[in-house]
């Protein structure tokens, strides 16, 4: 505690000291001066959108050459610089637009000679002025001298306890080394005025981190006579707020909705008798700090140790060379940026301040846009998304830091009363089965509902738009029950299909479920049955829904008081499995009658298909015998033939000679009667093939 005392003795004294011998400058973050008187521009139009930024539209007179200013805080300056439109309506020009930059306060502390942070202790401080000549005064004494350091102690506080001290080591002029205790009563004080330059200095920083909030942009506008300036830009705003009355129908009145939308004013400036228009959509946007300078990071480059180079060579250039004239070609962007320099879209601006007039015009009034296009050339339209505008007929007047509750919608639609049964939901809920017949969409918001005069509930609700129907529910209903089963079964196969070669069997899994409602209130019940749609599954009951959703169909079941009704939805999901009729064979279709799965016209035409593959089957099996048998005359021909040629020069020669050739003779018969009667095969085998796929493709069943 004493250290901290003390270091506010300190730093009070050192900044009492370069105060005496600071000059007044301004305030480091003051706006630019201009010569001519500046005056303020009122705000006219505004439109807020639903992603948090806002449409601002000041006009107002000008005359001869004047500057006009608005103050924004840095958040809203950031936005200003990527949307700022400036239109002198009249025949003046744009000739500067400024503000007042602010760098980032730990550069504009970097650069100082002390280095000193942005939080720093009085320790720290003095520690930061080593060297520098200062007069300590601690109690009755006065020294002069150079400081040294400081440091940092454990003394003896008590029998069994230490703390910590710190000490302010000076060398005085006469060589002496004196240290003080830092406690509340030491004083030091700098006696260099350059030090005392730099500790102003300092101050001074850390003093403008305070009104860099602040920030004033300042428009120059040139011409002569009296004309209007226009003056629009984007910000950051609170998101608008949508909220619903929903009166029921009665004896003495139709439903009808009122809508209205909670605005909040907060950016620093009174809206008195603006244009306000809110829009049911979010166009894309984004948080760019444009208004803070920023200081690339380069890299840092040793010197090289010897200066002898080695030799080295370079890749040739495949493109990006010298055109045709001989000057290097900048590309299609360098180009655009030097055009873009001095006027943009007809409005000059000045180089040094803005670069540019930047950003576009939402709603611009059709003087305005008139006068921008005959500045600039046309430009590509952009679909920003799903807008929806309401614009109030009258003029708002909202104070800075205020918030109202405006209205924005006031139409008859049609509503109806119903109870909300999902699924297996144990309690039912109190609905309106709301028809939008306005021409207004109703953006997405709370509501609440009246009915009979009396407050019956409240909901959310999400976009509407004109012409939709949609239910909302705000309250419970505790006076109708609902008991819902379910049944599901398998059927046996119901169509047989056959058509080119194939056969397609198709039955059914068949659901129903039965919902038995009872209503125990004292008046009339429509209550609607959201029943879940299942994929693949059609209705079949004779009942149709009221509505259908991605993933429920609404049944609506009137109910009289004291009463029960039911409901019974019926569906069908049909199962398929698909045969060839060429692969069937014997034992499946044995398996299809004896299952009742075909009826007998399939089983006749299936047993017809059946008799064709078992006539070409037999044919194909005699092929494959003929076949067979050739092959092994062929290798027992082989095995004579081997033996003719080992027979030379024996006693046996003449006798076997006559058996072998005797043996081949009667072979080579046989193969010609095989040969011919695997002709005779082939062509009855080629004849069976074509009948069968021809009675395939000429049976047909559905």
């Amino acid at each position: 505690m004493r250290y901290g005392l003390c270091c506010l003795a300190v730093a009070i004294a050192v900044a009492a000291a370069a105060q005496t011998a600071r000059p007044h400058n301004g305030s480091p973050s003051a706006p630019a001066e201009h010569a001519t008187e500046t005056t303020r521009l009122p705000v006219r139009r505004v439109v807020l959108f639903k992603n948090g930024v806002g449409y601002f539209e000041h006009l107002g007179p000008v005359n001869g050459t004047q500057d006009v200013s608005i103050d924004f805080t840095t958040p809203q300056l950031n936005d200003v610089l990527k949307s700022l439109t400036v239109i002198d309506l009249g025949n003046g020009r744009i000739s500067d637009v400024s503000y007042n930059s602010v760098e980032p306060l730990e550069h504009q502390l970097g650069s100082l000679r002390l280095g000193l942070g942005n939080d720093v202790t009085g320790g720290q401080f003095l520690s930061a002025l080593k060297g520098a000549r200062v007069e300590v005064h601690s109690g009755a004494q006065a020294v002069i001298g150079r400081v040294l350091s400081v440091e940092e102690r454990t003394v003896q506080a008590g029998e069994n306890t230490t703390t910590t001290a710190h000490y302010l080591s000076v060398i005085t002029e006469g060589g002496e080394l004196r240290q003080f205790e830092m406690t509340p009563a030491l004083g030091v004080r700098l006696l260099e005025a350059d030090m005392r330059e730099d500790v102003n200095r300092y101050l001074g920083v850390l003093a403008s981190g305070r009104e860099q909030d602040l920030r004033r942009m300042v428009i120059r506008d040139s011409g002569s006579g009296a004309r209007s300036l226009q003056v629009s830009y984007i910000s950051e705003v609170p998101v608008w707020k949508s909220t619903y009355r929903l009166v029921l129908p009665s004896d003495k009145i139709k439903p009808f909705i009122q809508g209205w939308a909670i605005v909040d004013n907060t950016v620093g400036e009174d809206w008195k008798d603006v244009e306000l228009s809110l829009v049911a959509g979010a166009p894309q946007s984004f948080v760019q700090e444009l208004s803070k300078p920023y200081y690339a990071r380069r890299p840092e480059v040793k010197l090289p140790e010897t200066a002898m180079l080695t030799p080295q060579t370079h890749e040739r250039a495949v493109s990006g060379g010298p055109d045709e004239s001989g000057s290097a070609n900048l590309g299609t962007g360098t180009r655009f940026a030097r055009g873009m320099g001095g006027v943009v879209g007809g409005v000059g601006v000045g180089g040094g301040s803005m670069g540019g007039v930047l950003g576009g015009i939402i709603g611009a009034s059709p003087v305005a846009m008139a006068k921008l296009a005959s500045q600039a050339a046309v430009a590509a339209g952009t679909d920003l998304g799903d807008l929806f505008e309401y614009r109030l007929h009258d003029r708002v007047t909202i104070r800075k830091n205020q918030s109202a509750l405006v209205p924005i919608i006031q139409s008859p639609v049609e509503a109806e009363k119903v109870t909300i049964f999902s699924g297996d939901q144990k309690q039912l809920l109190r609905a309106v089965w709301l028809h939008n017949t306005s021409t207004l969409t109703l953006d997405g918001g709370t509501f609440n509902v009246l009915d009979g005069s009396t407050f019956a509930g409240e909901g959310i609700m999400t976009s509407i738009k004109p012409g939709e129907r949609r239910l909302l529910s705000y309250a419970l209903d505790q006076g109708v029950i609902i008991d819902a089963n379910s049944e599901t079964e398998t059927k046996a196969v119901t169509r047989v299909l056959i058509r080119h070669g194939s056969m397609v069997q198709t039955r059914e899994e068949r659901s129903t479920r039965t919902y038995a409602i009872r209503n125990e209130n004292t008046d009339d019940r429509d209550v609607v049955i959201e029943h879940p749609t299942q994929n693949g599954w059609k209705l079949t009951s004779s009942v149709k829904p009221d509505e259908t959703t991605a993933t429920h169909y609404r049944f609506k079941v009137h109910v009289a008081p004291k009463q029960s009704a039911k409901l019974v939805v019926e569906e069908a999901y049909p199962v398929s499995n698909s045969y060839a009729l060429r692969n069937l064979n014997r034992e499946a279709v044995d398996a299809f009658v004896q299952n009742q799965s075909i009826t007998p016209e399939v089983e006749q035409a299936l047993r017809a298909v059946l008799a064709k593959q078992e006539t070409l089957y037999h044919l194909n099996t005699q092929i494959r015998a003929r076949e067979d048998e050739q092959a092994n005359i062929a290798a027992d021909q082989t095995r004579l033939r081997e033996n003719l040629k080992a027979l030379k020069g024996s006693a046996e020669e003449r006798e076997l000679v006559q058996r072998y050739t005797r043996q081949l003779n009667q072979q080579e018969d046989t193969l010609d009667r095989l040969k011919k009667e695997l002709e005779d095969l082939h062509t009855k085998a080629n004849a069976a093939q074509v009948d069968l796929d021809q009675t395939i493709e000429r049976t047909e069943i559905s």
